[in-house]
C-alpha cells in the first residue's frame, strides 16, 4: 500500500479486538519509530499489552474499547513539540495503516499509567496513538473544500493543489480542520488555527502534504 493509498483508508478506530499484533509488524513499526525519533530527536515509545490506559471512565466515555497497544509521542519542551509530534506522530499513523493496523489519535480520553513509557528530565508527554486491529475500518471524515483552508484555484500548480487534498484527509481534532495553506513562489506556508491541539494538527497536516505535493517540488516558508 503506497503512502497516498494509507491516507485515503486510514479512518479514525475506538474499538478494537483482542487479536494480538504480530512480532514482525512490531518490529517494523519499532524501526520507524526509531527512525522518527532520530530524525525528529524526540522519545516517542511503543507500549504494547497494556490495557490500564484506556480503561478509564474518560476512555469509556470517549467510547474507546480493547486498546491494549498505544504510541506515547513524548519529546523534549519546546514551542515545536506539538508540531513535530504530529509530524512523526502521523508518520507512524500511515506505517501503521501499511502493516494493515488501525489507529486514533487521543488527547484526553485515556490515563498515564505509571512505568508504561519513560518522560525524561525536561520532556513531555504530548499524545498517544491508540493502535491495533479494529471492529471495523472507520468512516471517511466530512471534509472542507481546498477553497476554504487555501488559496488553491484553477491557476495554481497541480502539485500545490494536490497537496491541498491530501492535507484534507489528515486527522485533525474534532474534525475542525483549522489550518490555512498559502502557495506563493513555490513557497508554501502553514499556519494553525486556534483551539485545543491545534498544533498537533499542524504537524499532521504539513506531513499529509508533503506526501501529497511531493517535498521536491516546493519549499516551506
Amino acid at each position: 500500500m503506497e503512502l497516498m493509498e494509507a491516507m485515503k483508508a486510514r479512518h479514525s478506530v475506538r474499538q478494537y479486538t483482542d487479536k494480538p499484533i504480530e512480532a514482525d509488524i512490531l518490529h517494523a513499526l519499532q524501526e520507524e519509530i526509531a527512525a522518527c525519533n532520530k530524525e525528529g530527536n524526540l522519545h516517542i515509545q511503543l507500549v504494547t499489552d497494556e490495557p490500564k490506559a484506556f480503561d478509564s471512565f474518560m476512555a469509556h466515555y470517549g467510547k474507546f474499547s480493547g486498546v491494549t497497544n498505544y504510541i506515547a509521542l513524548v519529546g523534549r519542551k519546546s514551542d515545536r513539540l506539538d508540531e513535530l509530534c504530529g509530524y512523526y506522530g502521523e508518520r507512524l499513523v500511515l506505517k501503521a495503516q501499511q502493516l494493515g493496523l488501525n489507529t486514533c489519535w487521543v488527547a484526553m480520553t485515556y490515563k498515564k499509567i505509571r512505568g508504561a513509557f519513560t518522560i525524561g528530565a525536561g520532556e513531555k508527554l504530548t499524545v498517544v496513538i491508540a493502535l491495533g486491529y479494529g471492529k471495523t475500518q472507520g468512516t471517511a471524515h466530512k471534509s472542507k473544500a481546498p477553497e476554504a483552508v487555501s488559496n488553491a484555484g484553477s491557476s495554481s500548480p497541480g502539485w500545490f493543489r494536490a497537496g491541498v487534498e491530501a492535507a484534507l484527509l489528515a486527522p485533525t481534532a474534532m474534525n475542525q480542520q483549522k489550518f490555512t495553506l498559502t502557495c506563493a513562489n513555490g513557497r508554501v506556508s502553514a499556519k494553525a488555527g486556534t483551539g485545543f491541539y491545534a498544533k498537533v494538527d499542524l504537524g499532521i497536516v504539513k506531513y499529509h502534504f508533503e506526501i501529497g505535493a511531493g517535498r521536491e517540488n516546493f519549499e516551506w516558508a
